[in-house]
């Protein structure tokens, strides 16, 4: 028998469809995983088995694959854990294919059996949805995941919640929509004495989203200047938030699961890497051009940066 879940692989800020398998067959005592794993996946072995051990159940002395499909797409990342598990427990007849079959699955596991936070939940939840399944995620990453409507969200803070749930001992609340809380106050341009003529541009570039080079000697005012642009733009509307909020997603950097309310502010060091600000690397994540999306990106000592010469 092989038991099957979805779930998803990022390849920048694309999500793609991956069929976890999961098959129990006789032979000697063996767990691999197939499909191009990365190292975090491919510990996911002793993960799964922690947690499983947690829950009270050991796996069977047989030979366990699980395979990753397409098997051709590189995977990355520690949210393939609980698809793992989740896989394993259909595969035992712990839990019943049939109605995981209608969830995509993504989470990382910690070895007492908590489902820890992960990064992209909000795009996989999008994804999930326009797919017509349902998600299932770590709780502390249910409030990104609920901003989807019509979306059906399972939220469990550990896999014994999660086994109670789909064998109709417990059920597990929907989760609440979260948003940013309110922050302390932009700075404002009003504080700035005289600096009419720069004060009038930065108006002029925050009504048309233009670029703006701010040229003179140190001490002139240019970053007190820069630093309160972001007080002149309007917040996000609702699809602004959503989509700069997807990128900070998959980035990591959403706190507790809240939506942004606010335009970002980035303001890398000279010294940050190509990769750092434009994006990529081995396993390709949003720069800080990306993340500074809808909002401000501040590049200060510009001369300075790597291949801006």
């Amino acid at each position: 028998m092989v038991a099957r879940i979805n779930t998803v692989a990022f390849q920048g800020i694309d999500v793609v469809d991956v069929d976890v398998q999961v098959q129990i067959a006789p032979g000697l005592p063996a767990f691999a995983v197939v499909g191009l794993p990365d190292k975090a996946v491919g510990e996911s072995r002793e993960r799964v088995r922690g947690a499983l051990n947690a829950l009270g159940l050991a796996l069977p002395p047989k030979r366990i694959t699980v395979n990753l499909a397409p098997a051709d797409l590189a995977k990355e990342g520690s949210h393939f854990d609980l698809p793992i598990a989740l896989g394993l427990l259909a595969a035992m007849d712990v839990l019943p294919a049939e109605e995981l079959a209608g969830f995509a699955a993504l989470g990382e596991l910690a070895l007492d059996g908590r489902i820890s936070p992960v990064s992209g939940v909000l795009p996989a939840a999008i994804h999930a949805h326009g797919h017509e399944r349902g998600l299932v995620c770590p709780a502390a990453c249910g409030g990104e995941a609920a901003w989807v409507k019509g979306l059906e969200v399972l939220a469990a803070p550990s896999l014994m919640e999660l086994v109670n749930h789909f064998r109709g001992a417990q059920v597990i609340a929907a989760p609440e929509p979260r948003i940013e809380p309110d922050a302390p106050a932009l700075l404002d341009l009003a504080d700035i004495k005289g600096q009419e003529t720069a004060k009038r541009a930065l108006e002029i570039a925050a009504a048309g989203g233009h670029n703006l080079l701010m040229v003179g000697p140190p001490g002139a005012g240019k970053s007190m200047l820069a630093s309160r642009l972001p007080g002149l733009l309007p917040p996000l509307d609702a699809a602004e938030a959503l989509e700069v909020s997807m990128i900070h997603s998959l980035a990591g950097t959403l706190s507790d699961g809240a939506l942004l309310r606010r335009r970002p502010f980035r303001d890398p060091h000279h010294s940050a890497s190509l990769p750092a600000l434009i994006g990529g690397g081995p396993r390709a994540r949003p720069g800080e051009v990306s993340l500074a999306h809808l909002g401000v990106l501040f590049l200060d000592e510009l001369p300075e940066f790597a291949g801006i010469r």
